[in-house]
């Protein structure tokens, strides 16, 4: 039988030859993550099912990245309730304040994701690791809990979307103007349960940094999964970042999919979400003329060094509109430092921006950059529901750093072209 990557991944970590869609199984899992706001609540379920001790804890992933530094009573317990639970039990991959940043962008560069894996973790962006081969899918507190205790979760075998792009970019657009042009095709809830399954010779030619941006907001199209065949390029990063073994797998020919979507991505201009769903996609054209009160680059979609160097080289001799709050949060420790040597700190500081230690913060509307009533921004991260960077009365408007850079000088979204 004709598999896709993700039905052979699943098959090849619940013991079977072979899977289908709608099966369900088992699955051995080879990570499990949890950050300050889930891990919490799945150590106290852990404790109620009676387990004692983690099945492995060279398998389990604890990070401080939501509401850290801590901003306030609250948030400081859970981290402490992490910090406690991941030292009783031996958890080696525990990453406090200052030695981490944000999960998803803080995993593949450490190495601990890689090709033909399994992987869960108590965060719906847990998807973002599909960029590289692997099946990944976020789950419940109460399901890390379980995964935590056995090493296992069950799955039912998602149906699979073929999502093909061809075609050479325009300039400035990347990964996140590829997938919200693909949200606003199948809307919010489109690819339900289903895996979404990216290639095509647009794809084959993404650097890393886009295709994780890509398969991280898979779930914002309702996706199970999201989920780029391992080739040349991934091999390239994965020994950048780790020299353990990986299974590199691709779908067979005759795999059956549920769908195919054909893009011509050479017509894809750069993309912006309006309030209040991802799948709200237009050209940046078609909303310039949305005057902006913040700007924020950052988050695990677009908060690694490529995405800095894109708003740094924008930003670079100019000045944010005096309207606009600039606060641009690298995703990570190694990133941050990065920009420091590469001098692109001290162009987001001469820009009149905010220029933050790693973190969640803005992007769930915890800290670092809430909205007030009636205020907007413009935000590299990956949601914009209601309410989701503030007060309900507030407005979200997705981009990637190209366009947030450009309008946090102009104080308008808007397009590097008109800089």
């Amino acid at each position: 039988m004709a598999m896709t990557i993700t039905e052979k991944i699943l098959a090849a970590h619940s013991g079977h030859d072979e899977v289908h869609p709608g099966q369900f199984v088992m699955a051995r899992l080879d990570l499990m993550l949890g950050n300050d706001i889930t891990a919490p609540i799945a150590i106290d379920e852990f404790r109620k099912i009676g387990a004692a001790k983690v099945i492995d804890s060279a398998r389990i992933v604890l990070v401080a990245d939501h509401s850290t530094p801590n901003k306030d009573i609250k948030s400081a317990e859970q981290c402490r309730l992490m910090r406690e639970f991941s030292l009783e039990q031996g958890v080696e991959h525990f990453f406090d304040v200052g030695r981490g940043g944000v999960e998803h962008a803080l995993l593949p560069e450490e190495g601990l994701v890689a090709p033909g894996e399994c992987i869960v973790g108590a965060d719906s962006h847990t998807c973002t690791y599909g960029a590289l081969g692997a099946f990944a899918t976020g789950v419940g507190s109460t399901d890390l809990a379980v995964a935590m205790a056995t090493g296992e979760c069950w799955m039912r075998v998602p149906e699979s979307i073929k999502v093909v792009y061809r075609g050479k970019l325009k300039p400035w657009v990347g990964g996140k103007d590829l997938i919200l042009y693909t949200i606003g095709q199948t809307g919010v809830a489109g690819a339900t349960y289903q895996s979404l399954e990216f290639c095509g010779d647009t794809i084959e030619s993404l650097p890393m940094s886009d295709r994780l941006t890509m398969c991280n907001m898979a779930i914002e199209a309702g996706g199970k999964n999201g989920i780029i065949a391992p080739d040349a390029i991934t091999d390239s990063y994965m020994k950048s970042v780790t020299k353990r073994p990986y299974r590199m797998l691709a779908s067979d020919p005759g795999a059956v999919y549920v769908r195919t979507m054909e893009i011509d991505a050479s017509k894809i201009e750069l993309q912006v979400s309006t309030p209040h769903l991802p799948e709200n996609a237009k050209p940046v054209s078609a909303v310039r003329d949305v005057v902006i009160d913040q700007s924020v680059i950052g988050s695990c979609t677009n908060g690694r060094i490529e995405d800095l160097r894109m708003a740094a080289k924008i930003l670079k001799g100019r000045q944010a509109h005096p309207r606009v709050r600039l606060i641009v949060i690298p995703a990570t420790q190694r990133v941050h430092l990065q920009a420091i040597r590469e001098g692109l700190g001290e162009i987001f500081i001469e820009a009149g921006g905010a220029f933050s230690t790693p973190t969640c913060g803005p992007c769930l509307g915890g800290h670092m950059g809430v909205l007030a009533k009636g205020e907007r921004a413009v935000a590299t991260t990956n949601r914009n529901f209601v309410g989701r960077m503030g007060h309900p009365g507030s407005e979200v408007y997705l981009a990637g750093p190209a366009v947030a850079a450009a309008s946090a000088v102009l104080g308008r979204i808007a397009g590097p072209e008109e800089l």
